[in-house]
């Protein structure tokens, strides 16, 4: 640790020139004077993709209209994207589908896995979750008569795991502190109970390298550090072993083995194509599929290691602040964010982004900021820790305005 007295900008300045994937920042846009540390919420906008929106508007869609689902490849769009993504978590082709929401998404692989394990009765899911995920689990729970055990630490699922449970659903990364689980140690506890292991990686895809060799379902988003714009398909990993046997409970037309045949019964397409269900949303494919280009280029064991950087430094740059660190000190033990507890953790968000820089709050007390390696650089990280220095010293948080909780925190 250097101590954020000897940390100057012109030694970050120094960090930058030397990144070996600061040109990715070009790919991007990135208004002047925003330090965006959102990217684990909405990541920012690649340049390509509005003009690869736009053909897929006013050519694919204008010129060519219905033609382009064989021409531009639309019908195809949930496995060729699902294809793209598949390097990013350790996947291949074939392995990954990429459609509907996140939502929707862990709802299929929870369906999938109750009905592989038949005769057991109980979800685990970890307390920790994103709500959306805990909220999914109580409506499968509800849908298919099945018992939530729900757990706060790996030493609660050792003593979680039995016979009656089917499946397990758990986040790589977790969304209020960053804090990472091993993947493959967790998935052979919980397999070797004989229960299913299901992944959120929402919070990894992007952020750090990823490997689902082994697990058997695996879903994510595409919308925050995979760039892929709000609302962006979210996608499911199927392990080839189950692929066979594994039933989408949401039998639509896309996922059906001979849909122009419009046969009145649903028989199921081979392989990870059973998990699409309906017509893909083309423009968000388009968006994604822009943004994907880059992604190619990137080499995820980079990514890391300035990842990991990025968040030491803005540790060492804000831990004199007496703020309560919540991400795990040690960087193997998290993801691309930090997080610290402030009692009044909302102003303190609210004036920080009015002075430029972009984090977000998590109730009940978290600031978090994300930290995404392709467009952010380390003099970033140095402005955005005296931003924060001044919004606590100035008590700029104190104002009137900023105590008035808007929509989206």
């Amino acid at each position: 640790m250097m101590g954020y007295m000897s940390i100057t900008r012109a030694g970050c300045a120094a960090l930058d020139a030397a990144d070996p994937i600061s040109d990715f920042r070009d790919e991007f846009v990135l208004p002047d004077g925003i330090v965006y540390l959102l990217g684990n919420s909405l990541g920012a906008l690649p340049r390509r993709t509005a003009a690869r929106v736009a053909h897929t508007v006013t050519a694919e869609w204008g010129q060519d209209l219905g033609a382009s689902w064989n021409t531009a490849g639309w019908w195809d769009l949930p496995q060729t994207t699902g294809d793209r993504i598949a390097p990013l978590i350790g996947a291949g082709p074939g392995e990954v589908l990429a459609g509907d929401s996140t939502s929707v998404t862990i709802f299929k692989a929870l369906a999938a896995a109750l009905a592989l394990r038949p005769g057991r009765s109980v979800i685990v899911s970890d307390v920790e979750n994103f709500p959306s995920d805990q909220y999914v689990v109580q409506g499968a729970a509800q849908a298919f008569d099945r018992e939530i055990r729900e757990i706060g630490s790996d030493a609660d699922l050792a003593n979680a795991l039995g016979p009656d449970v089917a499946v397990v659903l758990l986040s790589h990364v977790n969304y209020r502190t960053g804090a990472v689980r091993n993947m493959a140690e967790v998935t052979a506890m919980v397999q070797a109970s004989g229960a299913l292991m299901i992944w959120d990686l929402c919070h990894s895809t992007g952020a750090l390298p990823v490997d689902v060799t082994g697990v058997d379902f695996a879903l994510g988003c595409t919308y925050k550090y995979l760039n892929g714009g709000p609302g962006a398909p979210a996608y499911i990993y199927v392990a080839p072993r189950h692929q066979k046997a594994a039933r989408n409970v949401i039998s639509g037309w896309h996922g059906h083995a001979s849909p122009f045949d419009f046969e009145p019964g649903y028989e199921p397409a081979p392989g990870v194509r059973r998990f699409a269900v309906g017509s893909p949303p083309v423009l968000s494919y388009a968006a994604l599929n822009a943004s994907l280009e880059i992604w190619e280029k990137v080499d995820m064991r980079s990514v890391r290691a300035k990842s990991v950087a990025l968040t030491e430094l803005f540790i060492e740059l804000t831990e004199h602040l007496g703020l309560e660190l919540a991400t795990p000190r040690d960087p193997v033990e998290r993801g691309s964010q930090v997080s610290y507890r402030h009692p009044e953790g909302y102003p303190v968000m609210r004036a920080l982004i009015d002075m430029g820089v972009h984090g977000d709050f998590r109730a009940p007390d978290l600031i978090r900021f994300g930290f995404a390696p392709l467009y952010l650089r380390y003099v970033d990280v140095y402005d955005a820790a005296n931003t924060l220095a001044e919004v606590l010293s100035k008590e700029l948080w104190r104002e009137a305005r900023y105590q008035r909780r808007l929509t989206v925190t």
